[in-house]
């Protein structure tokens, strides 16, 4: 077997199976147990004739050769076999589907796909896995942003590093700030012209909203800064005119002034509640038990009681307790949302399936557990659009 390159920008794996030790394999193993490591489309398309040991072999090299390109994931147990499939497109050429872990693993490496190809003679199969990176053009906005007008690049480019360092080239990251800058740019630009130039927004598995609400209980929704997040909600909420009124989001004051009482006034015509961060319990309670959905922006550091410290992209990070408080007590179901702009300039606002609450005896050590799980979805959401996150506030501070 040969291992996967060492250059992080040449990412490759290859390997090679003999097709005798498959054979073996496929006599000893009971059926079940093959769906560990193969999915059903790949027993299935592997046949059940003379070739079918030799089509699995090459299946099984191929997934060892993706594990090689992520060989800290695959020592830490992040990842295995079962992770990745080997598919046929439209030309019958095989492809690799990855898992959702894996697809986070791709991410987090600015890695888009994963090119195969594979072989066999009568003795042995090979496969060979190479990584094609994320290729993205940095607007001229971006870059001017980053060379003359620099507001904060310190603080984002920290972040970048804590967040893709080691696993991305520096250039990359140095590209991805100058992508994050001209987001920043456009945001500003629709947030002006908002007002006689609204933009389009598309909201997605509404079913998940859906199921949620009706348990009864209120819908805590979880989100952050992603995309342009005011736009896409008031955008969002135009869509259901007759959900006006029952969205409410807890926010932190802005700063000027006059600022924040734009986006009020804004939020409100648009049919979107605002609640204080602070003082605002017996009323997201009231909301709760109306059958309302309480909005959290839960990415911003949150310091002293009002946070606890768990882990956001394995940093310890402050991060505000009241959304898993408010779970616990009262049952509601927590749905996390995600928000994006396209290529073309119109806005996503997609809605995921509720996430299962984490019981504990120990109600700290529920909420911290429950926080997490918050952090983590956060983190997918992130990597998704990673240029379109607000990487220059400052998430990771030491806490007392």
């Amino acid at each position: 077997m040969m291992p996967a390159s060492s250059d992080p920008l040449a990412r490759c794996g290859t390997d090679t199976v003999e097709i005798a030790r498959i054979e073996r394999f496929l006599r000893e193993t009971p059926a079940e147990d093959l769906l560990k490591i193969f999915s059903q489309q790949e027993l299935a398309d592997s046949g059940d004739r003379s070739g079918r040991a030799a089509s699995l072999a090459a299946r099984f090299a191929a997934k060892e050769a993706c594990l090689k390109l992520f060989p800290r994931e695959a020592a830490l147990g992040l990842l295995d076999q079962s992770d990745f499939a080997v598919v046929r497109d439209g030309y019958a050429a095989p492809r690799i589907a990855c898992s959702a872990r894996a697809l986070e693993v791709l991410r987090r490496y600015e890695i888009r796909n994963i090119a195969l190809s594979l072989s066999h003679d009568r003795t042995n199969a090979s496969a060979v896995a190479v990584s094609q990176p994320v290729v993205a053009a940095v607007p001229l906005s971006g870059k001017l942003i980053f060379y003359f007008l620099p507001f904060r690049r310190g603080v984002m480019l920290a972040n970048l590093y804590r967040v893709y360092g080691g696993m991305v080239a520096n250039a990359d990251i140095q590209q991805l700030a100058q992508r994050h800058y001209a987001h920043l740019a456009r945001l500003v630009v629709e947030f002006i012209t908002y007002t006689w130039r609204r933009p389009t927004v598309r909201v997605e598995n509404t079913e998940a909203i859906m199921r949620a609400h009706a348990q009864g209980k209120g819908v805590l929704v979880l989100t952050g800064h992603f995309g342009n997040w005011e736009v896409a909600t008031m955008g969002g909420i135009a869509n259901f005119s007759q959900y006006r009124g029952q969205f409410h989001v807890v926010r932190r004051p802005l700063r000027p002034r006059w600022l924040d009482r734009l986006v009020i006034r804004r939020f409100r015509r648009a049919g979107l509640g605002v609640l204080p961060k602070r003082g605002a319990l017996e009323t997201i309670l009231d909301r709760l038990a109306a059958g309302d959905a309480v909005v959290y922006v839960l990415d911003q550091h949150a310091a002293g009681r009002d946070g606890v410290q768990v882990e956001f992209f394995k940093y310890p990070a402050g991060t505000f307790r009241s959304l898993a408080i408010l779970a616990l007590a009262t049952g509601a179901p927590v749905v996390p949302v995600a928000t994006w702009r396209e290529p073309d300039g119109g806005h996503v606002l997609r809605f995921e399936e509720a996430l299962p609450v984490i019981e504990h005896e120990d109600t700290n050590e529920a909420i911290r557990a429950n926080t997490r799980a918050y952090n983590a979805t956060l983190e997918q959401f992130v990597l998704r659009h990673p240029e379109q996150w607000f990487w220059v506030h400052r998430r990771w501070k030491s806490m007392p």
